[in-house]
């Protein structure tokens, strides 16, 4: 249990992501795609419905005590908190609206499903991890040198999934550290200010269930093993992988994520039809049918670890 994983190091490229090449390629071949890109605004009653619900579940969850509070905060809390939180990854790339100021007021509705201000500053990191994916400093969402080297037992790693959510939130900060925005500042307000008074008419319990289904459904659980089988490398050479099992249907299709980057201006409705347009750019690519299944492989794979992305040099720091 406590063999000690084989990838001691980033695995280090001086070639460019390989997106932008596939997409010209793509675009070459089937110039059809465009038509697929632009705002869907059938995100908009999906992530109002997805509030709803989580609202109604986190006050009937008021009725609940131990175990049976935990389950279905971990199970149904967890799956619609981070339903919110990929309803967010498409705003981001203002996939609702064409105006970004939409795209953003109906990501801070998101959080109050959630519990915790999270829309802009995420959008403020992701958006350059397409446009500088894998480069030193600029992607912080591959790991700090720091959670290679301690990360690095079967046990330890169970704790790093576990820990995902505190990760995505200070590894940012201290990696990239950015002013704080005025929209920003914003969100934090809209969230907590809904969070008092949501607490203060269904108690304190209801207002935790949002906060704690946020925080598990990015642990170990099924649907966030997307953060894992996105970008970890399983197959040598391969830097993007896409997921094409049944939890997309509770993901926006993130599970694309090949496609997404391949064309981030299309919404993730679409998503499935650029594989079925282009399979032949697709199909030969390593792909998964379980996020369970991955989030398993990286605990229980020695050579799999916190190492295990591909990283480029940042020519603007050299």
């Amino acid at each position: 249990m406590g063999q000690k994983v084989s990838t001691t190091a980033f695995a280090r490229v001086g070639t460019d992501e390989p997106h932008h090449t596939r997409r010209k390629d793509i675009l070459a071949k089937h110039p059809e795609i465009k038509e697929l890109y632009g705002p869907d605004i059938r995100l908009l009653p999906m992530i109002l419905a997805i509030v709803a619900t989580q609202l109604a579940l986190a006050v009937y969850s008021t009725q609940l005590e131990g175990w049976k509070w935990f389950l279905l905060c971990w199970g149904l809390g967890g799956t619609l908190t981070h339903w919110l939180s990929l309803g967010n990854h498409e705003l981001s790339h203002n996939l609702c609206f064409k105006k970004t100021i939409y795209n953003e007021l109906l990501g801070m509705v998101a959080n109050c499903g959630q519990g915790l201000p999270s829309c802009i500053s995420f959008k403020k990191y992701h958006l350059e991890h397409h446009y500088s994916q894998g480069v030193d400093i600029i992607d912080v969402d591959i790991p700090s040198d720091w959670e290679g080297r301690f990360f690095d037992t079967r046990p330890k790693k169970v704790l790093w999934v576990i820990l995902q959510p505190l990760f995505y939130a200070i590894r940012p900060l201290v990696v990239n550290p950015k002013p704080l925005s005025a929209m920003e500042a914003i969100n934090g307000i809209v969230t907590f200010a809904f969070n008092a008074a949501f607490a203060y008419t269904f108690g304190f319990k209801a207002l935790m269930f949002n906060i704690a289904g946020t925080l598990l459904g990015m642990g170990i659980h099924p649907v966030a093993g997307h953060f894992i089988s996105e970008h970890y490398i399983f197959k040598e050479g391969q830097e993007t992988y896409s997921y094409y099992g049944l939890l997309n249907l509770v993901a926006f299709n993130v599970g694309y994520h090949n496609e997404h980057h391949d064309f981030p201006r299309i919404p993730g409705f679409k998503l499935p039809m650029v594989r079925r347009i282009a399979p032949e750019f697709y199909d030969p690519l390593h792909s998964y049918d379980s996020w369970s299944g991955v989030i398993y492989d990286y605990i229980f794979r020695t050579d799999l670890g916190p190492y295990s992305r591909i990283k480029r040099e940042n020519k603007k720091a050299a």
